[in-house]
């Protein structure tokens, strides 16, 4: 694992803004390859490592996973991605995801070390809950990865690779430690925890909503490993009913909020819609509405069409993924992404959204593992909701009562689609993910992503030809999708199924990235038991 590492992952005055101190605290000549520089402390590494998980772990990196899930795609005003288009990636492929999570992590263990010592055990909950948020991406995106011999900076330079499937069952632990630990903090104003309600830009030292927090990211861990025996759910959700607190519920997003202004702005606007000038950014030009996505929401007469997407000079129309560049397809002419997702410049970054809690609980419920609260109908609609309110899309009445008795919609559906009775999937599943694809557009790619790999299609239509990965659309009569890429000399019929290693890790930790054998953008994760 390569040792570059710098602490500080946002300007120094975002940070002055977020914490009121002053530039004379901060020692610019610092050793960045150590993890436990004796120059910062753990109040003022914390609200910087937030922002930087909500601006290069959650915000910035997954434009890839966008257009693959069906939702962006390359504008005609840009040369073609021949990488991603044609699934062809390689170890140089998108290692953004991999460095911004180790090195968010090197803040993280700088404040858990260091609050451990001073007896903070607010920050150092908090640290733990968001180390194990990190972790869980890397294994969703790249399999088993180092874990427990990582972190250490120049201690162990070439840490070894641990099993995805442990890494998981040790983040449940980590995650249980952090809430204990917050619960536990005493925040008196003269200790160790001081200032916690200014330096916790997420939620602002609330005891109750960092356990819910906590509680809504196991949950993703266990439903992300539903078919995964080794991992007891029962028992996992009886530790969640004990703690008592709960999941996210209804409208309370998981956001950090450093104060984003005009000049210092939220991270996913300040990417993906316009600079600090008003300017629109060159994301923005290449990612445009993805003709399959922005069709399926029209498909369901859904009003959050024109939250997740905004019109181009040629109206509400998309282009198809992989398309040629073509001045019909200008990045002026086609549609583009929405003020739901974009937000303001000053909005919060999200981190895990009400609505994913609310279709998390849902999956759980169906599948048995939580036996007790609200109906899986109940938090469908609670999901639904949630969407519709945090893109700003108005009441779901009219939307969830318009399409009743369809499956991506209705999770009592028996599926009527006109014409082919009997012959589709019925509600439950197939509507829980069908609803988080609606929802999560431009917020939680990653979690689609994820969906689509872990649930055979097999599941909800045993029938079906296609058994390896989940299909949305095609339940309710819609085009099958998301559409594999049209790029002319795509070969490929398969979207990848994880990131290959970054080249890094094969020219400075060889001989523990070989451990791993002969990877390729086919070789499954470990919950993927397709």
């Amino acid at each position: 694992m390569k040792l570059k590492k710098l602490i500080y992952m946002i300007p120094l005055a975002a940070i002055v803004v977020a914490t009121g101190c002053r530039k004379s605290q901060f020692n610019i000549n610092q050793n960045t390859n150590s993890p436990t520089d004796s120059t910062v402390t753990y109040d003022v590494v914390l609200p910087a490592a937030l922002h930087a998980t909500g601006a290069n772990v959650v915000a910035i990196p997954w434009g890839t996973t966008q257009n693959w899930m069906g939702y962006w795609a390359r504008s005609g005003t840009y040369a073609p991605n021949v990488a991603e288009e044609t699934y062809e990636i390689t170890t140089t492929f998108n290692t953004t995801i991999w460095n911004a999570c180790y090195d968010n992590n090197y803040d993280y263990q700088i404040v858990q070390t260091k609050a451990a010592k001073a007896g903070a055990g607010f920050y150092e909950g908090i640290a733990r809950i968001m180390k194990a948020h990190n972790f869980q991406v890397l294994v969703d995106v790249h399999g088993n990865v180092p874990y427990s011999e990582a972190l250490k900076g120049a201690a162990n330079p070439t840490p070894k690779y641990d099993n995805g499937l442990d890494i998981y069952k040790d983040l449940l632990r980590q995650i249980d430690a952090g809430i204990a630990l917050i619960k536990a903090a005493n925040t008196a104003t003269n200790g160790p925890n001081k200032d916690i309600a200014k330096n916790d830009i997420m939620f602002g030292g609330n005891k109750t909503l960092w356990a819910k927090f906590g509680n809504t990211l196991k949950l993703r861990l266990l439903i992300h490993a539903y078919a995964v025996t080794a991992i007891d759910k029962a028992a996992e959700i009886a530790i969640i009913n004990a703690e008592g607190s709960g999941y996210l519920g209804i409208g309370e997003n998981a956001q950090v909020q450093p104060g984003y202004t005009t000049d210092k702005p939220n991270p996913f606007y300040n990417t993906y819609i316009a600079t600090t000038t008003g300017a629109q950014t060159a994301a923005n030009v290449f990612f445009r509405a993805n003709k399959w996505g922005i069709d399926y929401y029209k498909y369901n007469a859904d009003p959050r069409l024109n939250r997740v997407y905004v019109a181009g000079s040629g109206g509400m129309v998309g282009v198809a993924y992989g398309l040629p560049p073509t001045t019909a397809n200008n990045a002026s002419v086609i549609a583009g992404i929405g003020p739901g997702i974009g937000k303001t410049s000053t909005s919060p970054q999200c981190i895990i959204s009400s609505s994913e809690s609310f279709f998390l609980q849902a999956e759980a419920r169906l599948r048995g593992f939580i036996t007790t609260g609200p109906d899986v109908q109940t938090l469908m609609t609670n999901g639904i909701n949630e969407s519709f309110a945090y893109l700003g899309a108005g009441s779901a009445a009219s939307y969830i009562s318009g399409n009743a008795g369809y499956a991506d919609v209705d999770v009592t559906a028996a599926g009527n689609t006109p014409g082919t009775p009997g012959v589709q999937p019925l509600g439950g599943i197939f509507t829980v993910l069908s609803q988080k694809w609606f929802a999560l557009n431009g917020i939680s790619t990653l979690e689609i992503w994820t969906d689509y790999r872990r649930v055979p299609y097999k599941e909800v239509r045993s029938a079906s030809t296609v058994t390896d990965h989940f299909v949305y659309g095609a339940g309710v009569g819609y085009d099958a999708g998301p559409t594999i890429s049209v790029a002319p000399q795509n070969t490929s019929s398969k979207i990848p199924v994880r990131f290959l290693y970054p080249q890094s890790e094969y020219n400075y930790n060889a001989a523990n990235v070989a451990s791993q054998g002969t990877i390729d953008r086919y070789s499954r994760i470990f919950w993927d038991l397709n």
